[in-house]
């Protein structure tokens, strides 16, 4: 019954409505979206015209079929902020093509196997903590950024006065906001940051002043090293497992079984494709995205054909290179103020999938997969040397994969 609903409510969608909604969705998404590339380095007009492609090309592999917007995953920060640091940006970029292929295996072997083996492989007590190492790893870079360590120009007093008026703005929208405004904390935790910027000087428009209306986004070509690749494949792992709760929580706001049709398969191989996609030209991952998922819920938009109207209006926009050079201009102290609370959100997401879980994190073999997996990830500890380094969240998912596979199973479980 409810798929002939959803199936005869396409046809009723005036192309106007179409048109206008996109454009939404991207306001929406825009905030987000163009944090990622901001707090890792990238350039935010190829984040807005790989997030466009990789749409594109996810909705291709799913015959136009899911309400979804792609955009820049969170869970990468940390490690592409790592990878930049140690191998530059190209080798990044071939570390994120590897990743994206590793979703397209991993949509493969769901197509022939299920789904079962990869809950085995990659039980709650694994992908809760690794999950946990994603957003607690990056505490101290938030915490740099928003008291000013890490800007030239911006002294403590007034970083600390951005950082916490944009923090304070963002979880008072996310908590009290209502209707649309619930839906976008981060964008205005930033305008009020950049406002408050504004006022007090701290804003550079030199950038702005020299960047053209219209330019060619300054895409970056790939390269392959095997250090990077090592580095960032198993990163994939968290994302993937997240992407199917992804496509239950949007499936249940449209009553439609999205794991049936078009397929789990379908949808991990448009993200793996959408991923490798964004990496191809220099830009961040692409994955499944809450912000839209809420806002579907809000609207009650369910035509899939909004989210390619919003996929082309992103594309559209990263060539206003005016607007790239604005994107760069805003404080980091405002960035670093709203990263506190997103990677410490991050962590509460790892806690909640233990939680949800529902097993006892005392006994002895949860108890030491979790507690190796944090510490491995958090504290520093690495593996290997030179081009075969192990390190970060790519140690701590393979500590915990390893351990969950070699330790017995407990009797209650």
């Amino acid at each position: 019954m409810s798929e002939h609903v959803a199936a005869a409510q396409a046809p009723t969608e005036s192309l106007p409505r179409i048109l206008l909604t996109g454009a939404q969705m991207l306001f929406v998404a825009f905030g987000a979206l163009v944090l990622v590339p901001l707090l890792t380095g990238l350039d935010p007009s190829v984040a807005l015209f790989t997030a466009g492609i990789g749409t594109l090309l996810f909705h291709g592999v799913t015959r136009v079929t899911v309400p979804v917007f792609l955009a820049s995953s969170f869970a990468f920060i940390a490690p592409i902020q790592g990878s930049v640091a140690n191998f530059g940006v190209p080798a990044t970029m071939g570390g994120l093509m590897a990743a994206g292929l590793v979703y397209v295996a991993i949509s493969q072997a769901v197509r022939m196997k299920g789904t079962a083996w990869l809950h085995r492989l990659l039980p709650p007590v694994v992908v809760g903590p690794v999950i946990m190492v994603i957003g607690l790893a990056l505490a101290p870079v938030a915490v740099s950024m928003a008291t000013g360590e890490t800007s030239d120009h911006i002294d403590y007093g007034p970083a600390i006065l951005l950082s916490m008026a944009s923090l304070l703005v963002t979880l008072v929208l996310a908590v009290f906001g209502r209707g649309l405004l619930r839906l976008v904390p981060i964008m205005g935790g930033i305008l009020v940051g950049y406002g408050m910027a504004l006022m007090m000087g701290l804003v550079d428009f030199t950038p702005v002043h020299e960047a053209a209306w219209l330019a060619v986004p300054a895409f970056t070509a790939p390269s392959f090293h095997w250090a990077a690749i090592l580095f960032m494949i198993p990163v994939a792992i968290a994302p993937a497992v997240e992407h199917i709760g992804d496509m239950i929580a949007i499936g249940s706001v449209t009553r439609q079984n999205y794991l049936e049709k078009p397929g789990l398969h379908r949808t991990l191989l448009g993200d793996g494709l959408a991923t490798s996609a964004a990496a191809l030209f220099g830009g961040p991952p692409n994955t499944t995205y809450s912000e839209v998922t809420g806002a579907v819920t809000l609207t009650r938009a369910f035509d899939p054909r909004i989210m390619v109207v919003a996929a082309c209006c992103a594309v559209g926009l990263a060539f206003v290179a005016k607007l790239g050079a604005l994107l760069q201009t805003i404080p980091g102290p405002v960035m670093g103020g709203i990263m506190t609370l997103l990677f410490g959100s991050i962590a509460v997401v790892g806690m909640n999938t233990l939680v949800r879980a529902g097993h006892s994190l005392t006994a002895p073999r949860n108890l030491v997969v979790v507690s190796l997996i944090l510490v491995f990830g958090i504290g520093g500890m690495q593996f290997g040397g030179g081009q075969f380094t192990l390190q970060g969240v790519s140690l701590a998912a393979l500590v915990g994969i390893v351990l969950n596979w070699v330790l017995p199973r407990a009797e209650e479980e």
